[in-house]
């Protein structure tokens, strides 16, 4: 794994206070924000922001309420119906409440599993009972026609007088504007007119000729016909129009010729006059037509809103339109926006489970894929009619959803479930949102706890050879050991008392010395273990401390992982507002509470918390992770400021450290260029890697000393053999994985000599991000615990030298792009990465510079899936003597995604950042509909076709579930959650319906590319 694992994204550093002022992209509460779910007032108590508060980007996007939609550009009842239920605790609680073995029964119409009529998407209660209103006004429509449902069926029925077409409807009135019609009908292209749509709501008798997939509900009221489709065709869509008058149902008292007067010779007479009277006064359709204004035409035509394909130019004049005088409406045809969503009892969830995998699992291996080659098609009883009629489950997508459904219930316990068709059908991005928010962060949360210290302490990489305490000897197993610093009693104490509570365990809880360097993490190496993280005290219980909690990078994982954690930040904290979501802001500040303490006892921020990584970090976003977090702790919380501040000072004071005492001393600062690099500590073989990792590296020196390879690791490692070049080679092994990027063809065999332009882009980040918070939260004067004062002066030209660095040095104007520099051999490199984009992200670039990124340099990383990681000319020729590398061409992540967005809507290019994000979210979107929900840890970004199958290194993480996926993978969980925000409604539509990225952009109009470029 790598080392694991704004603007709207730049970092929000922000002080409340009432002000009036522009919406700034560096401002999360300003509609450019894509962590703001909403945009807010100017007028308001806004956190403040550094830098420059004036954008450009403000100029191309569209600010979106809390759905993530365009104000006034769609409504809910526009929109694919979302799942009934979201709950990420027990989905199938009332399962058995209702068809448990207990209690079967039959529905009826009041049962609370009942159906709920669903009306057609582009209609509502309002506008048809305002059409029949005045339908009634004008025409005289008898009793037997109405608007609300029909009497109770005790009633005797008896037949109406009939309706009469007196004279024709003058006109629909229009008092509301519809502003979504542009377009929507191919024959009024052009057509800005402002419309209201009319409905017939005409109520008849049911139609007994329905088809069981459909109506399957036999106890359902009469209302529940389809009447505005149905009854409108039959009065309008045919040149005679003749139907046997609906039964009007009266009161008793009323209802036979005795009560009412009339005898039943006269009763018979009657009816047969409003026969007569019927066909007198029924009308041609196009008689009926003429008297209908173009306007009430073009209402009764209107189509739904779909995603456009534009062959016209901008403007075409309304007169070159004929307009096609039929009134065309809605037919009742049986599509996905018509029928309301059925229920589906299941009787037997691991009956199901069985029956569909033998019928849909052809390749064994507990998914359903388009890979698979069976009939993509279940049976299953339909809950209104408690399972006796069926309806059918098709295709690959709604199948697999199946899969996960009855997994997931069978992991819940159920036996029996009422699964709802809007599950199995749900919008992709919706689904894929939904299940990462309330599904895959609780699977990647962890927090140590006396009940699971035992796995979270557990190795599974190093087998060792230990004796417990009762004298017993394991052989080449596996330990639970967990290290504590050495001034942190209260924590020594604490796992001491759950080992002598549990007979069970065979926990060793061992102090850190004061001092930790090479020799003693090499000395360790055979005892791994656990590092402490942060606790903070428990009131109810002052003798056990409660944990921080915080997200792991995958589902194996149990350790804290270094800038994982800042992606997955910026992931959790995109659905937190005010009363929701409030555990994801929990876990976001429990990492960062984990980084500072890390720092304090530790020296840095870990690569991971185990014991091997103690001489080893990762790169460096504290001050941003911190600010982000303060800004929405007081956006969610205000009443408490005093303790957002605190937590601001006790992270600048922990950055101030990590920058002074890592990252700019030796070994990691190069004094003669004044430039950073990635230069762990550490000696000997890093023992956390396979034991095979580096057989073609030992092989030479074991043959050269003849002696087998494990003898040569061990006298290797405890300095009996000496290898300079072998020692050389594991320093830029432990700095590629410092820098995150394992293994890349780039930093092979010289990244403790790369001066890189991402570790310094972060680095001058930390430089400005620091002088702001001194100057804005703490008076410019912050004292250390050693009684140091700091302020913001020192960290301005700091920032100021090393932007005249990295443009010295890393800086090529002729590529138009930022190089590595190596300062052992004084030259700049020339691989192409996509790193050359974080100092958009950090602002060190000039506008010119940034201009010469976006214009030169994107279309060199821009593929079908987003950013690629590098470029092919740079990587070169692979096979057998040189294999691919997972941070190589072909191979996009999502941390290389992510920065570059934030960094091109930094500099005003909101349009690119858009595009780029619209080709992220549409591979993993399209990875996730056809292959059974998979979310992956790195895809392939060149390919159309299966993306997520990656044979670089060791594989790809995120592939091995079986039913249902539980986790994904933290960054790129993220990175989806994030991408959606750069997205506009007309890109969300899109990417709702897996359309592909070049058919988006090439059918798209003009008017709109725009905003993709």
């Amino acid at each position: 794994m790598s080392s694991s694992s704004s603007s709207s994204f730049s970092t929000s550093h922000k002080m409340p206070q009432t002000l009036v002022e522009p919406a700034s992209p560096y401002d999360e509460s300003s509609p450019l924000s894509p962590l703001s779910p909403t945009a807010k007032s100017t007028t308001q108590t806004v956190p403040v922001s550094p830098g420059n508060t004036e954008s450009s980007a403000a100029e191309d996007y569209t600010p979106t309420n809390n759905n993530g939609l365009h104000p006034g550009s769609i409504t809910n009842r526009h929109r694919r119906q979302s799942s009934t239920n979201s709950s990420d605790d027990d989905p199938y609680a009332l399962a058995e409440k209702y068809y448990g073995d207990h209690k079967k029964k039959t529905f009826n119409k009041n049962s609370p599993l009942s159906r709920v009529r669903t009306f057609s998407t582009f209609e509502s209660k309002t506008s048809r009972k305002e059409f029949l209103k005045q339908l009634n006004e004008y025409n005289g429509v008898s009793g037997s026609i109405r608007e609300e449902s029909e009497p109770s069926s005790g009633t005797v029925s008896k037949a109406p007088s009939p309706p009469a077409l007196a004279p024709p409807l003058p006109s629909i009135n229009a008092d509301a504007n519809d502003n979504d019609n542009e377009n929507d009908n191919p024959n009024h292209g052009g057509d800005n007119r402002q419309t209201k749509k009319a409905n017939f709501s005409l109520k008849i008798s049911k139609d007994n000729n329905v088809d069981d997939d459909d109506y399957d509900d036999d106890t359902a009221s009469e209302g529940d016909v389809d009447d505005n489709g149905e009854a409108a065709r039959e009065l309008f869509g045919k040149k005679k129009l003749f139907r046997q008058p609906p039964i009007r149902e009266v009161s008793p008292d009323t209802a036979t010729p005795r009560n009412s007067g009339i005898s039943q010779d006269d009763m018979t007479s009657l009816q047969r006059e409003t026969f007569d009277h019927v066909n007198d006064n029924i009308k041609e359709v196009d008689e009926f037509n003429k008297h209908l204004d173009n306007h009430t035409v073009h209402t009764l035509k209107k189509k739904p809103s779909i995603v456009p394909l534009y062959e016209h130019g901008d403007n075409i004049s309304q007169e070159s339109i004929k307009l096609n005088n039929r009134i065309n409406l809605r037919r009742a045809s049986m599509d996905d926006t018509m029928l309301r969503p059925k229920k589906y009892y299941i009787s037997d969830v691991q009956d199901t489970i069985k029956e569909l995998l033998a019928n849909e699992d052809t390749d064994n291996n507990c998914q359903i894929t388009i890979e698979d080659t069976g009939p993509k098609v279940l049976r299953l009883g339909t809950a209104n009619s408690n399972g006796y009629k069926q309806a059918s489950v098709r295709g690959t997508y709604m199948l697999s959803n199946l899969l996960q459904e009855l997994t997931i219930a069978s992991r819940f316990g159920r036996h029996q479930i009422v699964l709802d068709e809007a599950r199995l059908n749900e919008n992709p991005v919706a689904r894929m949102k939904r299940i990462i928010s309330t599904s895959f962060w609780k699977s990647l949360s962890r927090s140590v706890t006396a009940e699971n210290i035992v796995d979270m302490s557990r190795d599974t990489k190093i087998k060792e050879h230990w004796v417990d305490e009762d004298g017993n000897v394991h052989e080449n197993q596996e330990s639970h050991r967990i290290y504590v610093p050495h001034d942190r009693k209260d924590q020594y104490d604490f796992f001491n008392k759950i080992k002598n509570s549990r007979k069970d365990i065979h926990l060793d809880v061992q102090y850190l010395p004061k001092k930790i360097d090479a020799d003693y993490i090499k000395s360790i190496n055979k005892k791994p273990g656990l590092l402490a993280l942060s606790a903070k005290s428990n009131p109810e219980d002052p003798a056990n401390p409660t944990s921080w909690p915080y997200v792991v990078p995958g589902g194996r994982f149990n350790e804290l992982y270094g800038w994982d954690s800042y992606m997955e930040t910026l992931g959790l904290l995109t659905d937190v507002k005010p009363g929701q979501n409030l555990d994801h802001l929990e876990l976001a500040r429990g990492m960062c509470e984990n980084f500072i303490y890390e720092i304090k006892y530790y020296g840095k921020i870990l690569n991971a918390n185990r014991s091997y990584y103690l001489g080893r970090s990762q790169p460096p976003f504290l001050t941003d992770m911190a600010l982000r977090i303060f800004n929405k702790t007081i956006e969610v919380s205000p009443e408490s400021m005093n303790d957002a501040i605190d937590f601001l000072r006790r992270s600048t004071l922990s950055a101030i450290k990590e920058y002074e005492t890592v990252w700019c001393c030796e070994p990691r600062l190069d004094k003669k260029t004044g430039l950073s690099c990635y230069h762990p500590e550490g000696k000997g073989i890093p023992p956390e890697t396979e034991a095979s990792h580096f057989d073609a590296v030992l092989k030479p020196y074991v043959e050269k000393y003849k002696i087998t390879q494990p003898e040569f690791i061990e006298k290797y490692n405890n300095g009996e053999i000496k290898e300079p070049e072998l020692d050389e080679y594991f320093l830029h092994d432990r700095a590629v994985r410092e820098s995150g990027h394992d293994t890349s063809y780039r930093l092979e065999g010289k990244c403790a000599y790369l001066a890189t332009v991402d570790l310094n882009s972060l680095l001058y980040k930390y430089e400005n991000d620091i002088a702001f918070l001194l100057s804005t939260f703490f008076h410019d004067q912050l004292e250390d615990t050693d009684g140091k004062l700091h302020s913001s002066e020192i960290w301005i030209e700091r920032a100021k030298e090393r932007k005249q660095n990295v443009d010295k040095y890393l800086w090529n104007e002729k590529d138009s792009m930022y190089y590595d520099y190596n300062v052992y051999e004084e030259k700049q490199e020339d691989y192409e990465s996509a790193t050359t984009f974080w100092p958009l992200y950090s602002k060190l670039a000039s506008d010119e510079q940034a201009a010469k990124l976006v214009h030169d340099s994107i279309p060199k990383f821009e593929e079908h899936g987003g950013l690629v990681a590098g470029t092919l000319k740079s990587r070169g020729e692979v096979g057998l003597s040189r294999p691919s590398r997972q941070w190589d061409y072909p191979f996009g992540w999502a941390p290389q995604q992510i920065l570059a967005w934030i960094g091109l809507v930094n500099y005003g290019y909101m349009g690119v950042a858009r595009r780029l994000a619209y080709r992220w979210l549409f591979m993993m979107t399209k990875s996730f509909v056809d292959y059974n929900g998979v979310v992956v840890e790195k895809y392939n970004v060149t390919k159309g076709a299966v993306p997520h199958r990656v044979d670089a290194e060791y594989g790809n993480q995120g592939l091995d579930f079986k039913g249902v996926a539980t986790e994904g993978f933290g960054w790129v969980n993220a990175s989806y959650l994030i991408g959606l925000t750069f997205l506009d409604l007309y890109a969300q539509r899109a990417l709702g319906t897996l359309t592909p990225p070049r058919v988006f952009f090439k059918n798209m109009h003009p008017t709109q590319r725009k905003g993709y470029e």
